[in-house]
């Protein structure tokens, strides 16, 4: 008889991807062991086994979720009717929030996805493809100098993408500058360069 499964499975795996990636991105992925995992979620080494075979399947997980919801995210906010700017804002806006709590799966992303043997990230690379396919086509539309297949696109949105990204290093909750507001920065900073901005410091 197939062995059933507790009606709290899934918050369960939840709890261990959370938990896990936290470890992860502390620690290392390479440092970590199902062991310390096992402790960290106050589980038996047996009872983490039944959700997880091995280190290799849980990165898999926690950084396939951690993209599925970005994209999510994105897709519910740039909507096509939306005007190029607008889109573009909305997008950067819904990563910003998208990212909120989720330093230690983004840092996993960036950081440990080369642990993982190429026929394994497959279905991850395709999720960042999509999720940068989706921001490439917005920073098209908002410059009509930008032709199809126009070869500036890729390195403008990989731009983007960097300041985005990497603001986990530096962003601080409760700051001057909110999530939604350093998007916006972002995207003024995109495209018109910094001399459009204007400073805080008294003239």
């Amino acid at each position: 008889m197939a062995r059933t499964r507790a009606a709290d499975y899934d918050d369960k795996r939840k709890s261990i991807l959370k938990l896990s990636a936290r470890a992860f991105a502390q620690h290392g992925y390479d440092k970590t062991s199902m062991a310390q995992i096992a402790k960290i979620c106050g589980f038996s080494k047996a009872l983490l086994y039944h959700y997880y075979e091995n280190k290799e399947t849980l990165l898999i997980d926690i950084i396939s979720a951690h993209l599925e919801e970005l994209v999510d995210a994105v897709e519910s906010a740039g909507q096509a009717e939306q005007e190029p700017l607008e889109r573009l804002r909305s997008l950067c806006r819904a990563l910003m929030m998208a990212y909120e709590d989720a330093d230690s799966e983004h840092k996993l992303q960036i950081n440990e996805l080369s642990f993982l043997p190429t026929e394994k990230k497959q279905d991850i690379i395709e999720l960042e493809r999509k999720l940068v396919a989706i921001f490439a086509d917005a920073v098209a539309a908002t410059n009509p100098q930008f032709g199809d297949g126009d070869a500036l696109i890729k390195p403008v949105t990989m731009s983007l993408f960097g300041m985005l990204n990497w603001s986990y290093l530096w962003f601080k909750p409760g700051g001057d500058l909110s999530r939604e507001g350093y998007a916006d920065l972002v995207v003024q900073l995109l495209l018109n360069g910094s001399r459009s901005i204007q400073g805080t410091a008294a003239s």
